[in-house]
């Protein structure tokens, strides 16, 4: 029997929307805590980002796994007054409209500390917290304003986005559950609740170690250098014969006396134990390094520098990352059912295996409200007749509707 998940018996309220902070939801919902995510009744801005299956959105499917889905209207007092009942019952609470917002609305930090005392807020903005807190922002902005963007891109050309237009969000999304942990566990030492401020832009400034000693060593910008590290040589990507690419990093001397090995090339023992030279004549060294790859077929190439121990990896698209074996047989790749389509689908599982406890997808997002009842009725203890009237006056939607409005009319001043 599998043991009980670690995070069983946490609850959380999520209230945020598009992707960062509730990626962390996601994170805890795959080991063992209960999420009930919270929409206006006219829906998250997600559920209209495909790709589509007829008008289901798949994407939605797999970023609102694991979550009850109750529906309520914020502007309106009923609203926010259900959302403080449903606040008292749970753990945490997360969000990320903008401070005036929740100033507006009550459901400040301090207001949410009246319905539970020791209650966890995550509140993720663009920003922060400061003289920016007042300013919207998305992964783009956030990537940008952290150095990123900066450092993306060829020598002479502009910057270049990161490949994954989410990628700051899902950095954001691991640092806030962590962040979240960490508040979890200073609740438990102290009793006492927690707030938790986080600019999505932070994590990626602490990820990105080296920009900071750099510049204030040397003035360096730590401008682009294509697929070069700045670090160590070679180091990079390099065309196969068959016209593919493979990822190969020399990060230590070992690596690089490997893979000096397998290319047979004596010559290049002059680079042995300085990888300053090797870093300082990266042109040349990485030619002969590419004159060398093109020579062999990508198969082969993995083959001969794998089993010298080099460290090699292909370019992969989605296409070969689900055909894979190694992913297969790790399980990386689960298929879910989606009984809104009839048909199954595929997601990446929760990442790490663990000697006692497993992560799981247990179902996809749900439908648009499709908890109202149970939760309003089982955790609040709403009569039927009290759940029934919140619904004709439009605080909450039925619970089995679909999103059915445009993105313009969903879009509020008080998002992101």
């Amino acid at each position: 029997m599998q043991a009980k998940p670690p995070l069983s018996g946490i609850r959380i309220l999520d209230a945020a929307t598009f992707l960062a902070a509730p990626y962390a939801a996601s994170l805890f919902s795959e080991y063992g805590a209960e999420v009930i995510k919270v929409e206006q009744p006219t829906g998250d801005h997600m559920r209209e980002i495909g790709p589509f299956r007829g008008d289901v959105s798949l994407w939605w499917k797999v970023i609102a796994r694991n979550r009850q889905s109750v529906t309520l209207d914020l502007n309106t007092e009923e609203g926010r007054d259900v959302f403080k009942q449903l606040a008292s019952k749970c753990d945490v609470v997360i969000m990320n409209y903008r401070p005036d917002a929740l100033k507006k609305w009550g459901l400040e930090f301090k207001d949410l500390v009246r319905c539970r005392s020791d209650i966890i807020f995550y509140h993720l903005t663009a920003f922060g917290a400061g003289p920016y807190a007042r300013r919207p922002g998305f992964a783009r902005v956030a990537e940008a304003f952290a150095g990123l963007t900066n450092r993306t891109g060829f020598p002479g050309e502009p910057p270049v986005q990161s490949g994954y237009a989410m990628l700051g969000d899902g950095i954001a999304g691991i640092y806030g559950a962590f962040a979240v942990m960490l508040a979890l566990r200073q609740r438990d030492l102290t009793g006492e609740p927690q707030m938790i401020d986080l600019g999505l832009y932070e994590p990626l400034l602490s990820m990105i170690e080296d920009q900071i000693i750099t510049y204030d060593e040397t003035g360096s910008r730590l401008e682009r250098l294509g697929n070069a590290s700045p670090r160590w040589a070679p180091h990079g990507l390099f065309q196969t014969r068959d016209g593919l690419f493979a990822i190969i990093a020399c990060s230590t001397e070992k690596l690089w006396r490997q893979l000096r090995g397998v290319m047979g090339d004596a010559s290049l023992a002059r680079y042995d134990d300085d990888n300053h030279a090797r870093v300082a004549d990266r042109a040349s060294l990485e030619g002969q390094v590419s004159k060398w790859t093109q020579s062999h077929d990508l198969r082969d190439l993995l083959e001969i520098c794998g089993s010298a121990g080099l460290a090699i990896g292909p370019i992969y698209s989605p296409a070969e990352i689900v055909s894979d074996p190694h992913i297969i047989a790790r399980e990386s790749i689960i298929t879910v059912d989606e009984p809104e389509t009839g048909k199954p689908i595929r997601m990446a599982s929760p990442a790490g295996r663990f000697s006692g406890f497993k992560g799981s997808v247990r179902h996809v997002g749900p439908l648009l409200g499709e908890h109202n009842d149970a939760v309003l009725g089982g955790l609040l203890n709403f009569s039927r007749e009290q759940i029934e009237a919140l619904r004709l006056k439009g605080v909450i939607s039925p619970s089995t509707a679909k999103a059915t409005s445009s993105s313009e009319s969903r879009r509020t001043e008080e998002d992101v």
